[in-house]
């Protein structure tokens, strides 16, 4: 498959780019040469090949799934402009 000059001017508009002239002439080899490497790989022969979500054979570590206030209220606190027994005290809004 070969993009021409007015293909990549159609993907450039889809993708809301404005392009020159010039621009547009220097990106479909750039786009014919991705295209191409794209068909390649569609001749990997991919039967019986095991979905790999990860090269790395690791495990995350979990912990507790624990409700919790987090333990750092005063330091949350300390970026509150004004608070009051504990909590942010914000301005009473009444329309």
């Amino acid at each position: 498959m070969s993009l021409s000059r007015e293909d990549v001017q159609k993907v450039a508009g889809l993708a809301r780019l404005r392009m020159t002239d010039s621009q547009l002439d220097e990106m479909a080899p750039k786009l014919n040469s991705i295209l191409g490497f794209v068909e390649q790989l569609s001749e990997v022969e991919t039967d019986n090949v095991e979905p790999l979500s990860n090269v790395a054979r690791s495990t995350l570590s979990l912990r507790k799934d624990e409700v919790n206030d987090g333990e750092c209220r005063d330091k949350v606190l300390a970026n509150a402009p004004e608070a009051e027994e504990g909590f942010y005290a914000v301005p009473k809004v009444v329309e």
